[in-house]
């Protein structure tokens, strides 16, 4: 099993929007940088555990935890000529973008952006480098272990 951090903005998709979506659960889609895009398509595996990060947001940080539940698939979105994610480029028989769907597991106590910094055990943590834009970063098992027993406690 592997462990990632997905980010959304919560004013376009919150972990409370996706605890009441159908099924609990959503596409990842409009990812559109290439090394995310390929998190999705070659690394993630079904049962893959991820923290669900809010970003550009009063107060960043993790909001809860979700489960990889597809293999990746071709993002509709960037076909769609009404979409902002649309890209003239992709064509049906050649995607460029591809999402994975996510399945609610559980909200957490928000562990700010400020908090995640603060612990030494975090310092080599992807998502926390300077520069760093991605919108999936994976996790190592030591970081994830971290966060969730000592930050999180569960």
């Amino acid at each position: 099993m592997s462990f990632w951090l997905m980010k959304s903005e919560p004013d376009e998709f919150s972990i409370d929007d996706l605890a009441a979506a159908p099924g609990k659960t959503t596409a990842w889609f409009g990812v559109r940088n290439y090394q995310a895009r390929n998190f999705m398509l070659k690394d993630m595996q079904i049962g893959d555990e991820a923290f669900f990060y809010h970003s550009s947001c009063p107060e960043p940080g993790i909001a809860g935890i979700a489960r990889i539940s597809s293999k990746a698939y071709p993002d509709a979105s960037q076909f769609d000529r009404k979409s902002p994610y649309f890209d003239a480029e992709a064509k049906r028989e050649s995607p460029r973008w591809f999402n994975v769907e996510v399945q609610f597991v559980r909200k957490t106590r928000l562990v700010s952006l400020d908090e995640l910094r603060g612990h030494r055990e975090l310092s080599k943590m992807r998502t926390l480098r300077r520069g760093n834009r991605l919108s999936i970063t994976p996790v190592t098992p030591e970081e994830w272990e971290f966060i969730t027993r000592q930050l999180m406690k569960l």
